[in-house]
């Protein structure tokens, strides 16, 4: 296959699943979790495991969208997530409800907790500043282990997986929490990983292929290391796979966008970051001018 001259392809077709997802979350609105939002925390012991289906009968009282999520080591323990402000005589009275309906004594409410608005703000620009460091000292590393161009074209691949997981959790209605930062920086790292060893691949076959096209040296490039790269994307996939299908929901959470963070890296790696580089590399020009374009 000839990634670079089907570029566009690719282009265009990573623009249309962001535009589409994008377009979709922000006319139904992004799900911001607990940690954003700020809201109401209860943890609860019910003696037993009580499927969502009866707890969200009680839940739905209150917050038709509260999230719910077993916990303890027999499943026992619910985590109800409200976005509600609920102060503390309005938490008290939703405890009363489990308590009537499963016989519960006043101990087993583990854990009430009220998140204001603040901390969910504070949380926002403390993710969102990670991420922009992290995204920084990638650029700065790239940049001085390999060039500029190359650190310019990983970090647009970067951002456009982060454009697709955010698209999937729009159209998935998966909550944005404390969960999709880790999420994306496992990513992000895990997709500079992929990019930069195609990378490294382009740069020795630079100095070997002198007389070959830009477009001839990453295709061969490309080629060469396709096969350790879907081998190692293969087996991640395996390990997050088997989380997903026996973890808890707090697990699948994590494991889902890590699954789709880790299809679209590898295919970012492939497809964007090396054509994104070929075109930095073409259709810009040297300090002197001349066009650095190999004929």
């Amino acid at each position: 296959m000839n990634f670079i001259q089907r570029r566009n392809i690719f282009f265009i077709l990573s623009a249309l699943v962001i535009v589409c997802g994008l377009i979709y979350g922000l006319s139904t609105g992004l799900n911001y979790g607990l940690d954003f939002t700020g809201g109401t925390l209860l943890q609860i012991s019910l003696g037993k495991t009580v499927p969502v289906e009866d707890i969200r009968k009680i839940t739905d009282t209150f917050d038709t969208k509260a999230s719910i999520i077993h916990a303890g080591e027999g499943k026992e323990e619910v985590i109800i997530k409200s976005t509600l402000d609920l102060d503390s005589q309005e938490r008290n009275e939703v405890f009363a409800k489990f308590k009537e309906e499963y016989g519960l004594e006043d101990d087993a409410l583990i854990e009430s907790q009220k998140f204001g608005a603040a901390i969910g703000s504070e949380i926002q620009k403390k993710a969102l500043l990670s991420i922009v460091v992290a995204t920084i000292g990638m650029l700065i590393y790239i940049s001085f282990r390999f060039e500029v161009k190359f650190g310019l074209a990983a970090i647009i691949a970067l951002l456009h997986d982060t454009l697709v997981v955010l698209a999937v959790y729009a159209v998935f209605n998966i909550p944005l929490d404390s969960t999709f930062v880790a999420a994306i920086l496992t990513i992000v790292g895990y997709s500079i990983n992929d990019t930069i060893v195609i990378f490294d691949r382009i740069r020795e076959n630079l100095k070997l292929m002198k007389k070959d096209k830009y477009e001839d040296i990453i295709n061969t490039s490309i080629k060469q290391t396709l096969s350790r790269t879907i081998n190692t994307s293969f087996t991640t996939l395996i390990a997050i796979v088997t989380l997903y299908v026996l973890g808890v929901d707090a697990i699948k959470d994590f494991a889902f966008p890590l699954i789709v963070g880790v299809i679209v890296g590898t295919y970012s790696s492939i497809f964007i970051a090396s054509p994104v580089w070929y075109l930095l590399k073409t259709k810009l020009k040297d300090k002197n001018g001349v066009n650095i374009n190999r004929a």
